[in-house]
This record gives C-alpha cells, sequence and structure tokens, in this order.
C-alpha cells in the first residue's frame, strides 16, 4: 500500500503523538509499504526520510479555532494530489486535521482518523468546533479510539457514529527488549538503595510536574532515601512560513535556502489582488479580515467574562494569581523573580517554586531533572521502582504503557483512560483525584504523597504489579502487535462496529 499520515509533529520531535506514528510507519515501511508523513516543519530537522518513512514538512501552524498560519493551501493541495491507498490523521484540534474539513469529499483514499481525546470538548470557545465534528466524522471511513469509554468514543457513540475500533497503544518491544543496564544508578549518582521514583512528560505545564515535585516535598519517607527522577522535554517549536502570492492567487512555496520576503504595503497587495482577481478578491479579502477581527473580538469578550468569572468567584486573591501566572515566566527571565514573596513566586512560576523547594530538601532526598536520550530513558523506565504520573489532561498515556513494558509499576490520577490501562494491564494503581467543570484532572498534592508513601512501603505489591503488567505488554500491547491491526484496518479489511481488539 501506499500510505499519507498526518500528524501536527513527527521525529525528531519527542511527544506521545510522534512515537505512535513513528512506530506504525516504521513498522508497516519494514512490511513492504510506502510510507509519507505530513507534518509539521521544524528547525532541527535536517532529513526528508527516516528510517525508510518519508517526511513532507509545512510550515504552519495553529487550528480552525485559534486560526491557523503559514503554508495551509500548499498542505491542502499536497493533500489532494497525493496518490494513495489510505491516509490515517492522528488528532483533532491541531492543523494536519482542521485544515482538510473542506476536502474531506474531494480525497478518494480510504481516510482513517483517531481524534485523541477531544482534549477541548468543554471547553466553551471550542463549542462550534465540536457542534460541527459529527458531520466531520462521518466523511471518514474508519475511525480508531485508544479507549472504551473516553469523551471521544462517547461522543461518536451519541452522535450514531459507530465505524470504529478500539485499538489501545502499546511499547516497542525492540527498545524495551533490551537488557537493564546495571550501572545506571552509579552513572547517575542515585545510592543503591534509593527508591527511585520517575515521570516523564513535556514540559508544557499540564503534565503534572507541579504536583508531583509539591507531594514530593511532602513525601515523608521514614528514613529511607527516595529519589525523583523528572525526566521532560520542551515543547516542538514550528517553523512557520510566510508565503508570498502568486499569479494564481496561490501560496508560492519558498525556494530552497530563500529566507521569506517582508511582507510588502496594503496598496501594493491590494493593487496586484485586483489586477489578478478584480472586485471579487478584493472583497474576498475584506471578508477575511473582518471575520480574522471579528474572532479578535470575541476573544477579548471571552476574556472579560473569564475575569468577571473569576472575581465573582476568587475575588482579588484569583485575579492576582493569574497576573502572576501571566507575567511570572518574564520576570524569571529578567531575573526578577526572587525579589516575590514565597507565595507570589509560587503563583508566578509553580514549576519553578517546587523544583527549588524539592531540591533544598533533605539528604534523604534528591531531585534530578533530566532530557535523557531515547536509550537512556529506557533504562530509567528499568530502574525505577515506581513511575509516578499527575498530568492533567491526556488521552492514552503512552508512558504508561512504556512503564510496564520495562516491568515498572505505575501510580497515576484518573486521567484519559489510565484506568481502563491499569485494568487491561495488571501494572498499576489509581490514585484518587478529581475532575474540573473542564474535565481537567486535579490531584491533591498531600493525597499523591501519601499514596506514594504507601506504595514505597509495600515492595511486594510493587513487585507483584510490574510483573503482571510486563506479562500482559509481552502478550497484547507491543507495537508488531498493534502495526498489524493498524494494517488490516488501512487495507478496510476487518471492518467492523465498535471492534474492540
Amino acid at each position: 500500500m501506499r500510505l499519507l499520515f498526518c500528524c501536527e509533529f513527527y521525529f525528531p520531535s519527542v511527544g506521545g503523538v510522534q512515537e505512535v506514528m513513528r512506530q506504525i510507519a516504521e513498522r508497516l515501511v519494514q512490511r513492504g509499504h510506502d510510507v509519507t508523513v505530513a507534518t509539521t516543519r521544524l528547525g532541527d530537522r535536517t532529513f526528508t526520510e527516516h528510517n525508510g518513512v518519508k517526511i513532507a514538512e509545512f510550515g504552519v501552524t495553529g487550528n480552525i479555532v485559534r486560526g491557523m498560519e503559514g503554508e495551509v493551501e500548499r498542505y491542502r493541495q499536497f493533500v489532494r494530489s497525493f496518490e494513495c491507498d489510505a491516509i490515517l490523521i492522528k488528532a483533532a484540534q491541531q492543523w494536519t486535521f482542521d485544515a482538510l474539513w473542506p476536502d474531506l469529499d474531494e480525497i478518494s483514499a480510504r481516510k482513517m482518523f483517531i481524534p485523541c481525546g477531544f482534549s477541548g470538548l468543554f471547553e466553551p470557545s471550542y463549542s462550534d468546533y465540536f457542534e460541527a465534528m459529527p458531520d466531520v466524522l462521518r466523511k471518514f471511513d474508519h475511525l480508531v479510539f485508544y479507549a472504551e469509554s473516553y469523551r471521544d468514543t462517547d461522543f461518536a457513540r451519541r452522535n450514531g457514529i459507530s465505524q470504529f475500533s478500539i485499538l489501545a497503544n502499546g511499547a516497542s518491544e525492540i527498545e524495551f527488549g533490551v537488557s537493564r543496564d546495571a550501572t545506571f544508578r552509579q552513572r547517575n549518582s542515585i545510592p543503591e538503595d534509593s527508591f527511585v521514583l520517575l515521570t516523564v512528560g513535556s514540559l508544557t505545564g499540564v503534565k503534572g510536574h507541579r504536583e508531583l515535585l509539591e507531594a514530593f516535598v511532602r513525601l515523608k519517607t521514614n528514613s529511607r532515601h527516595v529519589t525523583f527522577i523528572m525526566n521532560g522535554n520542551p515543547p516542538p517549536q514550528p517553523v512557520v512560513v510566510k508565503q508570498a502570492s502568486t499569479s494564481d492567487g496561490q501560496n508560492a512555496p519558498p525556494e530552497a535556502g530563500q529566507a521569506p520576503s517582508l511582507c510588502p504595503p496594503v496598496w501594493t497587495r491590494a493593487t496586484d489582488v485586483f489586477r489578478v482577481e478584480g472586485f471579487r478578491g478584493i472583497g474576498s479579502r475584506l471578508s477575511g479580515r473582518l471575520h480574522h477581527w471579528s474572532r479578535r473580538a470575541a476573544r477579548f469578550r471571552r476574556l472579560g467574562e473569564s475575569v468577571q468569572r473569576v472575581w465573582i468567584e476568587e475575588g482579588w486573591i484569583g485575579i492576582r494569581m493569574r497576573l502572576l501566572q501571566r507575567i511570572g515566566p518574564r520576570l524569571e527571565r529578567a531575573g526578577l523573580l526572587r525579589y516575590l514573596s514565597p507565595s507570589a513566586r509560587e503563583y508566578a512560576n509553580p514549576l519553578a517554586y517546587w523544583m527549588a523547594e524539592a531540591q533544598a530538601q533533605s539528604t534523604a532526598k534528591r531531585l534530578i531533572v533530566s532530557n535523557y536520550s531515547r536509550d537512556e530513558l529506557v533504562q530509567a523506565y528499568m530502574a525505577a521502582d515506581l513511575f509516578v504520573f499527575a498530568s492533567n489532561i491526556e488521552y492514552s498515556p503512552l508512558v504508561l504503557f512504556e512503564t510496564v513494558a520495562a516491568g515498572t509499576p505505575f501510580l497515576s490520577v484518573p486521567v484519559g483512560n489510565a484506568e481502563e490501562i491499569a485494568r487491561w494491564t495488571g501494572g498499576g494503581i489509581i490514585c484518587p483525584a478529581v475532575k474540573d467543570e473542564r474535565g481537567y484532572t486535579r490531584v491533591s498534592p498531600a493525597v499523591l504523597a501519601r499514596e506514594i508513601a504507601k506504595s514505597i512501603e509495600d515492595p511486594e505489591k510493587l513487585d507483584l504489579l510490574g510483573a503482571a503488567g510486563h506479562a500482559a505488554w509481552k502478550e497484547r500491547f507491543t507495537w508488531d502487535a498493534i502495526a498489524t491491526r493498524y494494517e488490516v484496518l488501512l487495507r478496510g479489511a476487518g471492518e467492523a462496529h465498535e471492534k474492540v481488539y
């Protein structure tokens, strides 16, 4: 088969979406298929092919709600003209999916879509987006969900959409088939008798790092040395390409090595548009600008409503906290954060505040902040005694499959389908937490600290969980097995209503 995969980010960018698409794409290439990935242009990607997978880059960012910027038209034209047997798009609320809404009827290839959780489903700003979503989903031949019951799966059922499969994530049998490196602790200066906690997640502010750091500070260890490895990478930085218009009014890709030109004056652009498209072109551009400014006005209106709501519910303290959160990173870059009071520092940059608190702990605790290479991260999974996860918003956390692949048990808040993963694998514990009105998981650091302490005091239970999780992964959740299921679905075979693998 000739296949086109579309996702916002791809290798060398690091993250759940990137890893899932890479694992499937590379395995399908190994089986003789031709796979191209359409994705965001990145400054640190210096190649157009990786492990047999072709990469087509586009300088685009955004989505329908926030607005899309860059080579949107070039991407749409690329997909429309790409001759293939099937297209697989991963994740809503990002440009590789949103930009294709007007073109789905024109695409003759088999169309598959992985919604990836609908994280904005309860966000007021996305209400119109999800009102239109059922009609968009019906244009796809098949959908893939990762959870038996979650907001995206339930959304499809409520709207009478049944052409989908439940297909779990997994972890690589190649990466996690290596032996444990007994020198990991030594080279990372971790005492051999230390209890090692590990968390893995991009530093986006919603992966639970703050809650875990505060829980680590609160943790009572009963004289047991505890090491907390907080492994995280910064979010990828897309390269957005500003394009000049060609004589036919379409966006032209920049020539190789050519920097995007400065935008010409409005009058010059208007003259060029009129010469090529006449009054209709001018009217179209004016309509677009009016739409842009109406959206900005709506954004300011929502901001005013949000400020009013915070004032009513939380008063001046709530307003102050949010202002400090907005200006905190700037104050830190300017070296001024240290002049604020401790409470103001916590509000301004909670992660930096609790990181400093954790690093100031007694000799019985040690914090390691890392961004390990992939090979070293696999060894960190294997060396850890307990994987801890407190993310605020997820779909189907890939890291939970990776930790059971390493034979390490996990303690997770009930985020995404973490409870299902604990049940499917038998390798995890769920820490009590609540969800707010927008569906974000909020855990009390005190409760989290208590659950971590209980786990530390029950090593026999952790050993059993680790063994059970590893056995379940080996049987059902390797990427080799999962890629076979995707191959069947991309061919159009094995079609079923609500099929669960």
